[in-house]
């Protein structure tokens, strides 16, 4: 136990923010679980410790068959001498035959553990922002590995949003598989609707809430370690637990199951239980404003199956973003399920000191430019509302415009591009003002007009994909929207019905401004 400690406080330091890994209890409880595996590397037959590590074996419900690859540790001054390789072939040794899928989550502020990772057969599938709180948020880069049969035991042809299929292509991409996604821009968000009354789980309300699980829930949106069916104490000693919906007339509607680290601030959803689809939305809203009024929750986490295409699109709604796409990680019925695991971050975007080795990198860059952009969407979305180009589109369709979009600043004086350059799309003027320029105009220094906030620029670039006409630059800080001519060509192929109305808006500000000798649209 002396020896396991020493490692962590090698790496973590004396005031690492969870103590329980320095406890003695702790540490001989889970050597002698039955659901984790406890490896130690000593330098020589009976030297000290040097390295630690494991593989969990309950972090997906027991018939999933996932084992994740836990604190691989070893001590700084025994480092670069092949523990934490040997650790790693001890791990895959002990589990091949008893996992279908193996989870590594490596940490990014060194690439260390991620070098071990590819090399003992691990592909990356996903980046999790600031999901971990040590002395700040650190992220991690997610890996993977399949085992056994478990790719052949994979349901195929999942149904994901236009928001997930990226990352999920990408993954696929990386481990060697085809790509078969159904990409799925008809689903609905689940409604919002008012009037439940909430309250946690209790040991006199699990039995009626058993009888919805059991009778009602036969696809399932969310998956996790727990159950319902694990009964009341064994969540409790999992500090696992379910925030109840009771309809006007105090029958139980359904449930939704999480587990809270107060000491990380972050809450992970396993499981949702409803009797149909009108509660759904509100236990989801419920629980996010407790998140942020009552816990100060930071990170929030959930696995949804690749089968789920409403709770995807929903929880995008809810400024989730797809972080992570794991094939076949989930056991139903007689399958296994593709699972995508959305996050949402609840605090501004700050990922500190990031070091990724290449097999990382394109990953993170998808998920931090997903979720760069989800953070500025509602300020988007609320903007395009007293813009001309938008008009006629419903919110949904304002949103979903939205989350095509990329927020840039410019500084006065900057040229956001120059007559001549390569077609780059149109900016959607959110704050300040530019003058737009053009060699042959007879004004003085060619200054043809000039366009403010709720205005559109570079609309002939963005609707022909011509290079720019004129030279566009900001007169003091400027924020805009950038809707490239690539991002509205998928548009206009996945939802032609906001594509057709966008034509027309952009099309008649367009005329207006010819009409009106008008600046040049860029």
């Amino acid at each position: 136990m002396g020896g396991i400690r020493g490692v962590y406080r090698s790496i973590y330091g004396e005031d690492y923010p969870h103590p329980v890994f320095y406890d003695e209890w702790w540490l001989k409880r889970s050597i002698y679980s039955d659901d984790v595996l406890m490896f130690v590397a000593l330098e020589g037959r009976e030297g000290p410790v040097i390295g630690t590590a494991s593989v969990v074996l309950d972090v997906g419900a027991h018939s999933d068959l996932v084992g994740e690859f836990g604190r691989l540790a070893v001590h700084e001054q025994a480092r670069g001498h092949g523990a934490g390789r040997a650790l790693m072939r001890a791990r895959l040794r002990a589990v091949r035959e008893r996992i279908h899928v193996g989870i590594v989550e490596n940490r990014t502020v060194h690439a260390w553990s991620q070098r071990i990772s590819v090399g003992h057969g691990f592909h990356p599938v996903g980046f999790l922002p600031m999901k971990h709180f040590f002395h700040y948020r650190e992220s991690v880069a997610m890996y993977g590995q399949h085992f056994d049969h478990a790719l052949g035991m994979r349901r195929n042809h999942p149904r994901l949003v236009p928001e997930v299929a990226p990352l999920a292509s990408l993954v696929m991409e990386v481990a060697g598989m085809p790509f078969d996604g159904i990409v799925d821009e008809a689903s609905p968000t689940y409604p919002q609707e008012s009037g439940y009354l909430f309250e946690e789980l209790g040991a006199r309300s699990l039995p009626a809430l058993l009888r919805i699980e059991r009778g009602r829930v036969r696809y399932r949106d969310i998956f996790g370690p727990m159950r319902l069916q694990y009964g009341f104490f064994r969540l409790a000693a999992h500090r696992a637990t379910y925030l109840l919906a009771r309809d006007p007339h105090g029958a139980v509607a359904g449930a939704i199951g999480y587990i809270r680290d107060p000491h990380a601030r972050s809450l992970r959803i396993f499981e949702l239980i409803s009797v149909g689809d009108r509660v759904v939305r509100p236990l989801l809203d419920e629980l996010l404003r407790r998140c942020g009024e009552d816990w100060g929750v930071e990170y929030v986490e959930a696995d949804v199956s690749g089968f789920a295409p409403r709770m995807q699109r929903t929880l995008v709604e809810l400024g989730f973003v797809a972080a992570a796409y794991v094939p076949a990680m989930v056991f139903h019925s007689v399958e296994r399920l593709d699972v995508v695991r959305m996050v949402q971050v609840r605090v501004p975007i700050a990922l500190g000191p990031l070091e990724l080795v290449p097999e990382s990198q394109p990953v993170a860059d998808l998920v931090v430019g997903t979720l760069t952009r989800r953070q500025v969407l509602p300020r988007i979305a609320q903007a395009m509302q007293a813009i001309g180009a938008f008009e006629g589109l419903s919110e949904e369709q304002r949103v979903r415009v939205a989350s095509a979009c990329r927020l840039v600043e410019h500084g006065d004086g900057q040229a956001l591009w120059r007559e001549g350059d390569p077609a780059t799309g149109a900016l959607l003027l959110l704050t300040g003002e530019v003058k737009v320029c053009r060699r042959t105009a007879p004004s003085p220094q060619g200054e043809v007009g000039r366009v403010r906030a709720g205005e559109v620029v570079g609309e002939v670039a963005l609707l022909t994909g011509e290079a720019h006409s004129a030279t566009v630059t900001a007169l003091g800080p400027v924020v805009a929207a950038v809707l490239s001519r690539q991002d509205l060509v998928e548009l206009e192929r996945r939802r032609p019905d906001i594509a057709v109305q966008l034509y027309k808006n952009l099309a008649r500000g367009l005329g207006r401004k010819l009409r009106g000798a008008g600046p040049s649209p860029g």
